[in-house]
């Protein structure tokens, strides 16, 4: 087992590899393959809105945590790659409809897939991406994992309506919206390690070891990408700042901010989550910074980090495993 201090690993990110995905390169490559097979249709419009899309870029991150497990453990069957193309055309199903539900109009810096091509065909192909998820379940011939992967399918739809049902309310407390980005986003990460578990064959304790570095390491992911919704640099990032705000998400520096500053400055936050107003951005992030509300959200998200390497620290000391603790220290300093 791992005997690294986590203090250690979180403070001098600096001393390690500049990204942890470069070990598992060859294994993404072996996920594209099976990515643009499967991408394959008889309707032209669903093979060119999927590659639009997953060609995008993105971190796949996902699909790289599978990977990573399944190294960890000491899984090399190929089964790993089906299933990691599942989980990744599971997610870029979500982001169709999302950005569908949220209006929006870039990401990963380029045009929406329902900018250039519409929204119908986003949600439809979406729709596609879904089905063809769970034919390649239905491939792996696993009961067990397809029980993780349509559950977790299911709950991720369950967060996508909590959202809607909590746009522009400001009265969202911090328990309800981890409630929210749990089910939504750290869903998908929980089910991506718990199947390269099982795919090992791993005992029960440390399937559920998995399944919490996942949790984890998607909490924090969300709790940072909501942090830098008000700080990050557009072109960096690669979509609109104050999105948020004008689909009147209260995310968690809006909570902080509005727990820690004056009953004027909680007003206006509150006027501007309820209205959407985004002419009101600049005085938002004002008070969001000066409150220390961007601190709150960033401890909480060193929390959720700090809880992820915990769970990876006891699984078997190797490469992979390294990684994993890499990935979660590093997300600390995500930029995009």
């Amino acid at each position: 087992m791992l005997k690294i201090n986590r203090a250690t690993v979180l403070d001098a990110t600096h001393t390690l590899k500049p990204s942890p995905l470069a070990l598992i390169a060859p294994d993404m490559h072996e996920v594209d393959q099976v990515i643009t097979q499967r991408l394959n249709s008889g309707v032209p419009l669903v093979g060119q809105v999927s590659r639009y899309i997953i060609s995008a870029g993105g971190k796949r991150l996902r699909p790289a945590l599978l990977l990573f497990v399944c190294g960890a453990l000491g899984f090399k069957g190929t089964q790993r790659f089906t299933l990691a193309a599942v989980v990744e055309f599971i997610h870029t199903a979500t982001l169709l409809h999302d950005d569908v539900v949220d209006e929006s109009s870039m990401r990963r810096g380029n045009a929406t897939a329902n900018e250039t091509f519409g929204n119908p065909a986003s949600v439809l192909v979406g729709d596609f991406l879904y089905s063809r998820a769970f034919q390649m379940m239905v491939d792996a011939q696993n009961m067990r994992i397809m029980e993780i992967l349509a559950d977790a399918t299911n709950i991720i739809a369950e967060g996508e309506v909590m959202q809607l049902m909590n746009m522009h309310n400001a009265a969202l407390d911090e328990a309800g919206y981890l409630h929210v980005i749990r089910s939504k986003t750290a869903k998908l990460f929980e089910a991506s390690a718990r199947v390269g578990a099982i795919l090992a064959g791993a005992d029960q304790q440390t399937e559920s070891l998995c399944a919490d570095y996942g949790q984890a390491l998607g909490t924090a992911f969300q709790v940072i990408d909501d942090v830098l919704d008000y700080t990050g640099d557009v072109a960096v990032m690669g979509k609109n700042l104050g999105d948020d705000l004008r689909e009147g998400k209260t995310t968690l520096p809006l909570i902080a901010a509005m727990q820690r500053g004056t009953d004027a400055e909680r007003q206006l936050i509150q006027s501007a989550i309820e209205t959407g107003r985004i002419d009101l951005i600049d005085e938002v992030v004002s008070i969001v910074k000066s409150t220390g509300a961007l601190e709150v959200a960033r401890q909480a998200a060193s929390d959720e980090a700090r809880r992820a390497i915990a769970a990876a620290q006891q699984l078997p000391d190797n490469e992979h495993t390294q990684c994993l603790i890499q990935l979660a220290a590093q997300l600390l300093e995500r930029q995009s």
